[in-house]
């Protein structure tokens, strides 16, 4: 997610757009620039690594002249991170300049137009795009150029626009990504975050969809895309800085959650083309797609239970063996793998010490390596053979949601991919999951709309000794993740089992009291796990189901959280979200520190 600052006023722009920057830093990236109307041009400054080098190249922004500019951190998506490809970008005169937060998902397709009429490109981003259409297009009026461009832009996007032919104006625009205005004396702010502002005001307006604000030094007007003002009510903002740093959430585990159906859009849709699914990062051909007899996952924590969850999706879909490895394990197995085993390596980072090494092992043994990393330009997305980005932005807290979720997101769309080629999933079918995948993103919302009994139920069990997690076939693989991430954060003992398993011992550690939560969303498994929780419940077991909504009679047998209904293969991202919110509220209602829990790391770098 990355970050954007604009000041308009009397003061000298340069010092204030780098102190703002500074204060979104926590959000990730991997360049950082700024642009300046200097009185008679624009003037960009931008570098690859930390925004301190910036500070360096401009002296604390002392070098920089002019009092209008725009700032930007970059966490990469189209593009390596480099000096070129960092923002802000000019158009080809350089008459334009424009920061970006968000993907267009048409932006090839506007590119290769506006090669055909002669315009050359500088970086290999998707937000160029949009400063060499304003240059195009423009005919004297900023205003409906930029309403112009806005009609050719599909995805989503916060925009902050300066122009040497509007030297004393700022255009910002909002869709999807969040942006705000910062309203001041003799000067103004645009910001994606309230927490690069408050130094200067706590007086803000929230941009909503589709909305346009045009900044002077003087005032703000917003308008719609039809040109017709809004009228719009100020917010005072009463957080402290580092309050506001996490979006006015307590954590950025919650912050991270709440994310989750942005996050998950963001990796989907430039993915999806006409109701197709589109993976133009991997070079195989058909041919040899069609040529993998075994495909082998390798991860590590959370990113292995997605490759669990991958293996029962592939199996059935794609109708080919799948193993799911631990990479520490992999590497020292002597693992069977050749040229007809595809690998498929996820990693958060694409640093993960053990899964970087156990792909390299794979590589030598001559798998085709596929990797799913959420970091631009890390180790394993660099060293695979292809490499399929999760974009959800970066992840401050150490235990993943959002980069869970994205990565199963990839798992959807690389089985509708290969089942497509390989025939083994069908036209009808395949088109109605392929919707049913542009639709999850609001049902996680739902989800997160409904939060309130999930907490409810967390103050009933948070001081719990032991908490045990069953479920059946793809239940089982998701209840892994559940178990795992309420151990990481609240340090209660949990484990989570195959429903199918518990007379072979493992209901021997069922007594009077013991929290047992079950996953009851695998349709062709419902009774045999409504089973499984009546034999704990004898043994006094206290059951709490995550359940879907058509199956209401499940909350006869137990306390129940009803998720939408959606197809088996989707069911993972929405069973997964009520299983974050409980393991978060516990750990809240003990008192732990959530987003830096004892004893682990973001990155594992070594072994």
């Amino acid at each position: 997610m990355c970050g954007i600052v604009g000041y308009i006023g009397y003061e000298q722009a340069g010092p204030f757009l780098l102190d703002g920057l500074e204060k979104l830093e926590y959000r990730g990236y991997d360049s950082a620039g700024v642009c300046l109307n200097n009185g008679s041009e624009l003037v960009v400054k931008k570098a690859k690594g930390k925004l301190e080098v910036l500070k360096k190249m401009t002296e604390n922004g002392s070098t920089l002249s002019g009092t209008v500019g725009i700032g930007h951190t970059r966490w990469a998506t189209h593009g390596e991170p480099s000096d070129v490809n960092a923002h802000p970008h000019l158009s080809e005169s350089g008459r334009f300049a424009v920061v970006h937060n968000g993907i267009i998902e048409n932006y090839q397709q506007l590119k290769e137009y506006l090669t055909a009429k002669g315009i050359e490109f500088r970086s290999m981003t998707d937000t160029e795009v949009i400063a060499q259409l304003i240059e195009y297009y423009y005919k004297g009026n900023l205003i409906d150029t930029v309403i112009k461009v806005l009609g050719k832009l599909e995805g989503s996007y916060a925009l902050g626009v300066i122009s040497k032919e509007n030297p004393d104006e700022i255009i910002a625009v909002r869709k999807e990504s969040p942006l705000i205005i910062g309203l001041g004396e003799n000067e103004n702010f645009i910001a994606s975050d309230v927490t690069a502002i408050l130094s200067k005001t706590r007086t803000i307006y929230r941009l909503e969809n589709n909305e346009i604000a045009i900044l002077n030094r003087d005032g703000v007007k917003i308008i719609n895309t039809d040109k017709d003002e809004v009228i719009k009510q100020t917010e005072t903002v009463e957080w402290d800085v580092s309050a506001a740093e996490k979006g006015g959430y307590e954590h950025f585990m919650f912050k991270e959650i709440m994310e989750q159906p942005k996050a998950i859009r963001d990796t989907i849709s430039p993915r999806i083309n006409n109701g197709r699914v589109i993976l133009d990062e991997i070079k195989l051909t058909p041919e040899e797609i069609k040529q993998f007899n075994r495909i082998n996952i390798i991860a590590c924590g959370s990113a292995y239970h997605v490759g669990v969850v991958a293996k029962y999706i592939f199996e059935k879909m794609l109708r080919i063996p799948v193993e799911a490895d631990l990479a520490s394990e992999f590497r020292y197995r002597d693992p069977i793998i050749n040229d007809k085993v595809l690998t498929i390596v996820i990693s958060q980072s694409g640093e993960t010490a053990d899964t970087k090494e156990a792909m390299k092992e794979a590589q030598r043994r001559g798998s085709h390596v596929i990797s799913i990393v959420n970091v631009v330009g890390s180790a394993i997305a660099i060293e695979s053979d292809d490499v399929i980005y999760t974009w959800a932005g970066p992840e401050t807290s150490v235990a993943t949601t959002k980069a869970y979720s994205t990565q199963l997101a990839v798992i959807y769309l690389i089985a509708l991919y290969f089942g497509d080629i390989l025939g083994t999933i069908v036209s009808d079918e395949y088109s109605a999951l392929v919707e049913k995948l542009e639709q999850l993103p609001d049902k996680v919302t739902e989800i997160l709309d409904n939060k309130e009994k999930i907490q409810y139920l967390a103050s009933k069990y948070f001081n719990s000794k032991d908490i045990f997690f069953i479920g059946r076939n793809i239940d089982y693989a998701l209840s892994l993740e559940g178990s795992l991430k309420l151990k990481e954060i609240s340090y209660i003992h949990s484990e989570a089992y195959a429903a199918g398993e518990l007379k072979h011992g493992t209901i021997s550690l069922i007594e009077q009291g013991t929290p047992v939560i079950a996953l009851v969303t695998h349709e062709e498994l419902i009774g045999k796990i409504v089973s499984n929780i009546e034999e704990v419940k004898t043994r006094g077991a206290e059951v709490m189901c995550i359940a879907c909504d058509d199956h209401p009679e499940i909350a006869n047998i137990a306390q129940t959280v009803f998720i939408p209904k959606v197809c088996d293969m989707l069911l993972p991202s929405l069973a997964v979200v009520p299983l974050q919110l409980f393991a978060y509220y516990v750990a809240s209602l003990k008192g732990c520190d959530i987003d830096k829990p004892r004893n682990l790391a973001k990155s594992v770098t070594v072994e």
